[in-house]
């Protein structure tokens, strides 16, 4: 018996009014406009999982009828035609868009995909989603609207350190070489190749950090590299590179009111390199050049101020850095290397193994300086068999010159420096080292017995305190060869080797950090004052000279901030001693001495935000003593110093005089002393200015080769800068022992 059909049975389709994909895969179809029920279903569940790499899902479902009579046939054209024409109506469309807005209202997030101050946003369908779908499933790249709308626009002009327009190209050739760069493999996410090479050079040309890992001159020739050759650097790098470079280079820079400081551009740039870090991190792909990426990025989190993220970076590197066997002698071992792809193969030229070790040193030092305040080393140095560095000259040249014979396990490493190899970099190098081994000491001091760090201590009964305080007052800067003895600022005035300036100034820093728990301004037999005062006279001397140049601070190394940080706490605390025993004269120097590094580190701080963050800690441990000074305005910071030297403006017999016939006001004026009230201590107990030598009688427990290198054992004179006044005071019987104690780290904890 025949089924009765249901009033609600479809009808049958003629022959050929089924869709072509359901006549294909002979499914039931019911012909519905424009997609069918059943193509439909089918694109719903293909799209309900992610595509695979390198694959776009269509955006809309594969759907086409047989031409109805009456409806016109859709042309066969060519796709690269069909491209041309697209193009056009892209060009006319923007055309238009520049003409119906301003440059006031376009948007400039960097996470909508755009080309704005040469950065080239065009979101492939593959990743975004939003690709345009022509025939045969071929996705093009979506490029944004504004591509040559920015051609004249003030974000297009771009500026290098001398803020002079040094890149400038056409709309008409973006335009004509966009769709070749895009075709080509660029990475859409980085700026044009003119814009990048740019940036690349100002970051050789201005980066005090990062820039040392990367071999210069290969690296720049790699760019003319096609971007699909093997050879041409790493994505990750160069987007670390634009964050770096843009503190120099970028215009999308606001600062707020309290000093923070947010770059646009480099943000940008900054998420990109992440985003390959977190690849890397779940696959291991390309495990090297993205370390070298993330020491990049660490850097610019350090400068930034951002201690978070300088923290947890620092900890990545240097358990990367393990596995790839870099602590390893030849940035290699062969033990273990069963396992594939646990460690890397052995180098294959001087330049990749140079570039191994100098990539290692970099984690080594990040982790050293980040741990200034009483951190744990990543690495202890007995796990660190790499042999130093070559010299910079050396790599670069491409010389092969043998290995470096001296590591850290070199008994004279910090006291003899052989001249094939060091320079500059090096020294700066073991300076850093050098301070590690002082965090390291005092650190794990503190941990075996907390209570033995503190003033009423004689540091030098500490077993090694005597040893280390020997190599770091005085025989690691007393071995620099002499092309190296002088402070990094040349005779004229006019250049600035900053690794020099840094290697002198950091053991001045590492002196401070080992003698200031045992400072005692109330007892004259007290070494650690002297050095530690010796220490801050020395830092302010440095910047003294570097403030009679035309030098940039801001081309420092960001740890210049640290050390102008741990000089003012010495002087916080003797401004707070002066307070006490009454001498508000010698108390104004010293509140002017405290406001001329604040001065430092607001200036490093227009362009490094670490100096501002360094000043306004600072502030939060000269609470007491604000309270507590008579001075008129103490926090007042202005422009401490003249901006030309003495010597250039006074030179000597030249009788320059003022119109009164006095002498003119130089800021080392020696009338100081002669308006100190009659009534003013004539000694400073525990800082004795006396020229006769201390009786080591009077030093109890110390041995006679410690007061040999004491500052105390002679005149405190050398120590003495312009702008400080001698200290002849007598100190008051009723003067308070409570003393700052610089528990205050250099970072935030």
């Amino acid at each position: 018996m025949p089924k009765a059909s249901g009033s609600s049975a479809r009808p049958a389709l003629r022959r050929n009014q089924a869709c072509l994909t359901c006549r294909k895969r002979k499914l039931k179809c019911d012909a519905a406009r424009p997609h069918c029920g059943t193509c439909v279903k089918q694109w719903h569940a293909l799209i309900s999982v992610p595509p695979p790499v390198g694959y776009a899902h269509p955006t809309e479902p594969q759907c086409s009828y047989d031409p109805v009579e009456g409806l016109p046939i859709a042309p066969d054209v060519d796709p690269a035609e069909k491209i041309r024409l697209l193009e056009e109506q892209i060009s006319q469309l923007k055309s238009q868009l520049h003409e119906s807005r301003t440059y006031e209202n376009r948007s400039a997030s960097p996470s909508s995909r755009f080309l704005q101050n040469g950065r080239l946003s065009a979101g492939l369908s593959s990743t975004s989603g939003n690709g345009s779908s022509l025939d045969h499933g071929i996705s093009l790249p979506q490029v944004s609207l504004d591509m040559g709308s920015e051609t004249n626009s003030p974000d297009s002009q771009y500026r290098g350190s001398t803020a002079s327009p040094e890149i400038q190209q056409s709309g008409i050739d973006r335009h004509s070489n966009i769709m070749d760069m895009l075709f080509s493999g660029w990475d859409p996410d980085l700026p044009d190749p003119d814009v990048l090479n740019h940036y690349i050079e100002v970051f050789f040309r201005c980066d005090p950090c990062g820039s040392r890992i990367l071999h210069r001159p290969s690296f720049i020739a790699s760019m003319h590299l096609h971007p699909k050759d093997p050879n041409f650097p790493h994505s990750a790098i160069l987007h670390a590179i634009c964050a770096s470079a843009s503190r120099w280079a970028s215009h999308e820079i606001a600062t707020s009111p309290d000093g923070t400081r947010r770059d646009r551009f480099a943000e940008f740039h900054v998420s990109k390199t992440r985003t390959y870090i977190d690849k890397t991190m779940a696959t291991g792909q390309d495990i090297f050049p993205v370390m070298q990426a993330c020491i990049l990025l660490s850097w610019y989190f350090y400068q930034e101020g951002r201690w978070v993220e300088v923290w947890i970076f620092a900890g990545f590197q240097t358990r990367v850095a393990v596995p790839l066997r870099l602590n390893f002698p030849g940035t290699f071992s062969s033990q273990g290397g069963n396992s594939p792809g646990a460690y890397l193969a052995p180098p294959k030229d001087f330049k990749e193994l140079e570039s191994r070790r100098r990539t290692w040193w970099m984690t080594i030092m990040f982790d050293r300086i980040v741990s200034v305040g009483g951190w744990l080393h990543g690495v202890d140095e007995k796990d660190i068999g790499t042999e130093l560095p070559l010299r910079c000259i050396d790599f670069e040249t491409d010389s092969n010159i043998p290995s470096n014979p001296q590591d850290l396990s070199s008994p004279d490493l910090f006291t003899r420096h052989p001249p094939a190899y060091t320079d500059s970099c090096l020294l700066f190098l073991k300076a850093v080292m050098l301070f590690g081994k002082v965090t390291d000491y005092n650190t794990r001091s503190s941990l075996r017995n907390p209570s033995i760090m503190n003033k009423n201590q004689n540091p030098f009964s500490i077993p090694g305190f005597e040893e280390l305080d020997h190599l770091v007052a005085n025989d690691f800067r007393e071995s620099f060869p002499v092309s190296f003895r002088e402070s990094g600022v040349s005779d004229d005035g006019s250049q600035l080797d900053t690794d020099l300036y840094m290697a002198h100034l950091v053991p001045h820093a590492a002196t401070i950090t080992l003698h200031n728990p045992y400072i005692d301004f109330n007892d004259s037999t007290n070494i650690s004052t002297a050095r530690c005062v010796h220490a801050t006279r020395s830092i302010l001397a440095a910047y003294y000279r570097l403030s009679e140049t035309s030098i940039d601070i801001c081309r420092l190394h960001p740890f210049v901030t640290i050390c102008w940080y741990l000089a003012a706490v010495v002087q916080i605390q003797l401004c707070k001693y002066f307070i006490e025993i009454g001498d508000a004269g010698r108390e104004s120097t010293v509140w002017g001495e405290i406001n001329l590094l604040r001065f430092a580190m607001l200036t490093y701080g227009s362009l490094s935000p670490i100096g501002t963050r360094q000043e306004k800690l600072l502030q939060g441990i000269m609470t007491e003593i604000v309270r507590l000074t008579t001075q008129h305005q103490p926090l007042e910071v202005g422009v401490p110093l003249y901006s030309f030297s003495h010597a250039g403006v006074f030179p000597e017999g030249s009788g320059a005089k003022t119109r009164s016939g006095a002498a003119a006001p130089l800021p080392d004026s020696q009338q100081f002393e002669d308006q100190l009230p009659a009534s003013s201590p004539t000694s400073i107990q525990g800082i004795p200015l006396s020229t006769q030598p201390m009786s080591s009688q009077r030093l109890h427990g110390v041995s006679p080769s410690i007061i040999a290198h004491s500052p105390i054992s002679s005149s405190l004179d050398s120590a003495i800068i312009p702008g400080v006044a001698r200290w002849t005071g007598r100190t008051s019987p009723h003067a308070s022992t409570n003393m700052i104690h610089p528990s205050q780290h250099p970072y935030p904890q």
